[in-house]
């Protein structure tokens, strides 16, 4: 596969016969290379790439939370193939350089809880990945796949491992997501281990509701103030994708689907006025079908909402409302001897405060008919409010449906399902050929599809 080649430039003096010149060092170093910058600056440099887990049109079309006006190809779900180099190349190659170079413990840890939630993303969305043989530079261009499971046992063991070696009180020097703020680090690593957890709850029960308790009993998010957060700032060079898509190049080109109209504005959900603009031309929440196969008029319809896409809008990673609605299946599935309901409600009311920065509407959104908890149904429930919060958070609330079949009214636009997985560039088929055909072979009987099933999601 492709690596990150550090190159080194070399710079030539001329010095006389009867002369020695004596200069500095650090004159051939170059400190934006991985090799040479500091472990600080190269951590920072991977957070600047967390809102592209997030802030991505084909991670929106696969948990069906936009509908495109103008072009509809890609939400149709073409067969195509996604790179994942630019993972490896840019974030997870700094994260690993700075592990390897760095005798600070807190550096060391948060390098790892970003590599672990990085590499947590990626399998996720293609499956087995390089993973143990990966990020080796021009030692080796060509690793081998690790399965999921091995992916996944890694990742639990990375994670623990990183939170038994944060140093509370001593703080992290260039930290844009929490702002040296140790404690919280060490919430969001538990956080994280709960939540993938919770992702094996089909293909391994035992396994998963081990690896939850003990996560959660290590430490999780337990306020907004916790959440994971990249913050844009209002500035070109740091503002928000949706901003620089719809303001900048004036791409007109997303609208809420009518599903999400449906399952919002009957409940008098306050979140929809974020989620979405009332049509300008009927002044009411006016949804487009997903896949609608022809032109439609922008002004029909209710467009993505204003506070998503300014300039500055914070993306939401990983939140206590998600804490809370994994920690209400937990019980459901009593896992906990919690009571669900509290912890659906709380989840609730966490999200709608994170959406709208205020609590009011909250009671009579949870005295609504359709909104109030029955544990006859609980995991459906709290897995189509889970959906809700998640939005534009695309990837994340396509696993959690993939996981669970939850919402159940997802639509299968021109006769084509929900994807079930990305598939693996093309590039390495021919980069990387053995280990690529092996992985494929080994998983999806020899064919690189968007249809093929990963290991945790159990049919």
């Amino acid at each position: 596969m492709k690596k990150l080649i550090l190159s080194i430039t070399v710079i030539a003096f001329l010095v006389s016969s009867c002369e020695i010149a004596s200069f500095d060092n650090d004159i051939n170093k170059n400190p934006n290379l991985p090799s040479e910058a500091a472990p600080s600056q190269l951590i920072a440099n991977a957070m600047l790439s967390l809102p592209g887990l997030s802030s991505s049109p084909q991670g929106e079309y696969n948990a069906q939370y936009l509908s495109e006006i103008i072009y509809i190809d890609n939400s149709l779900y073409p067969e195509g193939t996604t790179s994942f180099y630019w993972l490896y190349q840019g974030p997870l190659m700094n994260l690993q350089t700075a592990i390897k170079n760095t005798n600070v413990a807190n550096e060391a840890a948060v390098a790892k809880i970003l590599k672990a939630y990085y590499f947590w993303h990626m399998t996720d969305r293609w499956g087995d990945i390089p993973y143990s043989e990966a990020l080796n530079g021009t030692e080796d261009f060509t690793p081998a796949y690790d399965t999921q499971e091995a992916i996944y046992d890694s990742l639990f063991t990375l994670l623990k491992e990183a939170g038994d070696q944060l140093e509370v009180g001593r703080g992290l020097s260039n930290d844009i997501m929490y702002g040296g703020d140790i404690e919280k680090w060490r919430k969001f690593g538990n956080t994280v281990r709960m939540l993938m957890a919770l992702r094996l709850s089909e293909r391994d029960e035992a396994w998963a509701e081990d690896e939850f308790t003990n996560a959660m009993d290590d430490g999780v998010m337990t306020s907004n103030d916790d959440n994971f957060v990249f913050q844009h700032l209002a500035d070109e060079n740091n503002e928000n994708y949706w901003y620089n898509q719809i303001i900048r190049q004036s791409r007109v080109w997303w609208a809420l689907p009518v599903r999400i109209i449906d399952m919002m504005e009957p409940n008098n959900d306050p979140r929809l006025a974020v989620y979405g603009e009332q049509a300008a031309n009927t002044g009411d929440y006016t949804g487009l079908p997903f896949g609608t196969p022809n032109d439609v008029e922008a002004d029909d319809y209710s467009l993505l909402g204003t506070q998503i896409y300014e300039q500055d809008a914070p993306v939401y990673l990983v939140t206590y409302a998600q804490a809370k609605f994994a920690l209400a299946e937990a019980a459901q599935r009593d896992w906990t001897t919690d009571n669900p309901e509290t912890h659906y409600n709380e989840a609730i009311e966490a999200s709608i405060v994170q959406w709208t920065g205020s609590d009011a509407g909250v009671q009579s959104y949870l005295s609504e008919p359709n909104v109030v908890y029955n544990p006859a149904n609980g995991i459906e429930m709290i897995s189509e409010q889970r959906y809700l919060h998640l939005f534009m958070h695309g990837y994340e609330a396509w696993a959690e449906y993939r996981r669970t079949g939850y919402p159940d009214n997802m639509v299968n636009p021109q006769g084509r399902d929900v994807p079930l997985r990305q598939a693996y560039t093309s590039d390495e088929e021919l980069n990387n050929t053995e280990n690529y055909q092996e992985a494929v072979d080994r998983q999806f009987n020899g064919d690189n599809s968007i249809y093929g099933r990963l290991w945790w999601d159990v049919e």
